[in-house]
């Protein structure tokens, strides 16, 4: 029998390869997934998110295996599936959605009502309704016929499989928090945050016609990267105020749109800025105008153990609603419902309309074994967006 190597999270700041057996079509409840496939997974990606986890920030049981951004090749179909077919390459939604329930028929994918029994969302990896993740050899993928993207060509998806990997998650996640912030042809976004999903938020607002797109970050690599990309850039670590930097640039203190990439593990702004988990959406409060449109992307959790203050481990937020409100905000928080756009970006991709993403991704493919180095480099704030290639599909 084929074994499956896989990361598993086995305490804060530590994961580590442990060898599992061969998935089975079963769910997480012991259920028989008889319309769930088998994975060989391509590419899997280390995500921002995935930090929360390795920092013990957001709760996950020890053994966990991590991993919700994933891109393989079908090897095995259950009974019950009738358009996927072993040999196809597929992107895999982070999303763990039905098809079937509410919400799931409302295109509200992010918050299936069937997949996760403690609460309305299922993702893999994530300690969200037990779906193990796909930082492995192979992953067990549920309702195949509802939730896996089909590339059209599998040489053509190799080819664009840097850009394609992003699929999963990250792309759609940045595209999402720009439509949902209101970004158009000719607006101003401020985006916090120059982390993979900040870097691909710069390149969707630009996909949709952004003129002045701004990206603030307090890691000076990250910032040299967006830089050097063609984007707009601010330094949360200086002095001088977040407005003040953005009139700087824009030559107005207040942009059109805002979009949090970076979540409740947020620092406040200046040399001396502490960790202050709701500093970035007070930021967007500042610098996005009156009606103030923000799409909040950053993971906000109701538990956070390695938090500074009692309330910010209950998960509650010093936000200035109160002094705001005048604004008019309209804030779309929470996951993406990412087979909302991941067809539609995957055909931007292969007809060339977003060659200039890989610019200021910056995709490493590692192998399998690399993936605990990886995670520490990337939690000490470098600018790469590291790939698991666990078979070497990618780097003969």
């Amino acid at each position: 029998m084929v074994g499956n190597r896989a990361i598993a999270y086995v305490g804060p700041k530590k994961v580590e390869v442990q060898k599992l057996d061969y998935p089975k079509l079963i769910d997480p409840r012991g259920n028989k997934c008889d319309h769930g496939v088998i994975v060989k997974l391509v590419t899997t990606n280390i995500c921002g998110s995935d930090l929360h986890i390795y920092r013990g920030r957001f709760q996950a049981p020890k053994g966990m295996v991590l991993g919700h951004e994933n891109t393989g090749e079908v090897v095995e179909v259950g009974h019950d599936v009738a358009f996927i077919k072993k040999g196809d390459l597929v992107s895999v939604p982070f999303n763990v959605a039905c098809g079937r329930c509410r919400n799931c028929r409302e295109r509200h994918t992010e918050v299936c009502e069937t997949t996760n029994p403690e609460v309305a969302c299922g993702a893999y990896g994530f300690n969200l309704g037990g779906w193990q993740g796909g930082q492995a050899d192979y992953m067990m993928v549920p309702y195949a016929d509802f939730q896996l993207l089909k590339f059209p060509d599998k040489d053509q998806a190799m080819a664009k499989i840097r850009d394609l990997t992003l699929l999963s998650d990250i792309l759609p996640t940045a595209y999402h928090g720009c439509m949902e912030a209101g970004v158009r042809t000719g607006s101003s976004v401020y985006i916090a945050g120059a982390g993979p999903v900040g870097r691909c938020a710069a390149a969707c607002a630009r996909l949709l016609g952004a003129s002045c797109i701004i990206v603030g970050d307090s890691i000076k690599a990250r910032l040299e990267l967006v830089k050097k990309a063609g984007y707009e850039v601010v330094d949360t670590s200086k002095k001088t105020p977040l407005a003040d930097q953005v009139e700087a640039v824009f030559g107005n203190r207040e942009v059109d749109c805002g979009v949090d990439c970076v979540g409740y593990e947020a620092h406040g702004y200046g040399p001396s800025g502490g960790e202050d988990p709701a500093a970035v959406i007070n930021g967007l409060f500042q610098v996005v105008r009156a009606p103030a449109g923000m799409g909040v992307l950053g993971v906000y959790s109701p538990a956070d153990p390695g938090a500074k203050t009692k309330e910010a481990k209950e998960g509650k937020l010093g936000v200035d609603f109160g002094k705001e409100w005048i604004k008019s905000p309209s804030l779309t928080a929470g996951q993406c419902p990412v087979m909302k756009y991941n067809r539609d970006l995957m055909m931007a991709i292969l007809w060339g309309r977003m060659d200039y993403l890989s610019e200021v991704t910056n995709v490493e493919f590692i192998p399998l074994e690399k993936a605990p180095e990886a995670y520490h480099v990337f939690d000490e704030g470098s600018p790469k967006k590291f790939v698991i290639d666990p078979h070497g599909s990618v780097r003969k």
